[in-house]
């Protein structure tokens, strides 16, 4: 298939990223191709052999993935489309025959770790923990004798022939795992009435108060915050950047007015784009936040510049 039938995906066979990518309409129509990293996956887009990815961004139980975060803000610019929010419980796999009190050594993706942390202490107290790269590629280290058991999706137990020895394990109550689909810079996705805006900034100054000016944006204008981290720019200690996704969609009046907002006032932006929300859950607004409230403040203000108001 040609770059543009084809979307990347943290890899390999058997991820949770693999779950969440077929579950879009279009992967039926669509070559799937495993990467063994984010990083990779979103190059193969930058570099137009593919025309999408898939790659995890946030988690319920241990926040965002910092490797899609730190993508998305450097390197040759990219655009979220799509997201997609996958309910996640794992499977203790093992090969044939292999009895939980022979388990001294487990794997799993490092943000898998604290999803099962406390099942690890109650039932494997002794066992050794080692990351892999990816909760599939732990389930292959297993197959290939490195390991004794590793955490994944129990869909991975088929394709690396191992058995389910533990299934639905979780230690928080309907565990979620955000994906977003990443493509070229393009013209975002017409508005819903249920979206999401991601953004990414950069303050002027390191001084007293310089973050409160960037949320007085939001604040002033009635956009709530769905999501803020700090990420170091690797400029030195203290230095950082702010990744944010907020409700609404940059045709909105009031978010294109945030986007204007930090745009004059912070050193750089980048916007990550507006698309639908997973959940299709609807922005609470106040009465001064609606478009038909700045378009009445903006025809007073005009009236009042021709001698009118």
């Amino acid at each position: 298939m040609s770059p543009a039938s084809r979307f990347t995906y943290l890899g390999p066979e058997g991820t949770f990223t693999e779950a969440a990518v077929r579950t879009l309409p279009e992967a039926a129509t669509r070559e799937l191709v495993p990467m063994v990293s984010v990083p990779a996956a979103l190059d193969a887009v930058r570099a137009g052999e593919a025309a999408g990815a898939l790659v995890p961004i946030e988690n319920s139980v241990e926040g965002g993935v910092t490797a899609t975060i730190d993508e998305l803000a450097s390197g040759e610019p990219l655009m979220i489309y799509r997201e997609v929010l996958l309910p996640i419980a794992f499977a203790l796999l093992v090969r044939p025959g292999t009895p939980l009190e022979q388990i001294k050594t487990v794997t799993g993706h490092p943000v898998a770790q604290p999803q099962v942390r406390r099942w690890l202490a109650a039932n494997l107290p002794d066992a050794l923990w080692e990351s892999a790269a990816s909760n599939a590629d732990g389930a292959r280290l297993v197959q290939e004798g490195r390991y004794d058991a590793a955490f994944a999706g129990e869909f991975a137990a088929a394709t690396y022939g191992l058995d389910v020895l533990v299934s639905d394990i979780h230690d928080a109550e309907n565990a979620e795992t955000r994906f977003v689909l990443v493509g070229r810079p393009a013209r975002p996705p017409a508005p819903t009435g249920a979206d999401k805006t991601s953004v990414v900034f950069w303050l002027s100054e390191d001084t007293s108060g310089a973050l409160l000016e960037p949320l007085r944006e939001f604040a002033s204008r009635g956009v709530n915050l769905m999501r803020i981290e700090s990420r170091p720019t690797g400029e030195g200690i203290g230095r950082y950047c702010f990744s944010v996704d907020c409700e609404g969609h940059i045709q909105d009046r009031r978010v294109a007015d945030v986007l204007m907002g930090l745009k004059r006032g912070c050193r750089a932006v980048r916007f990550l784009g507006s698309y639908p929300r997973a959940d299709a859950r609807p922005a609470t607004l106040g009465p001064g936040a609606t478009d038909e409230a700045f378009s009445a403040a903006a025809d007073w203000v005009a009236r009042c510049m021709d001698g009118r108001g």
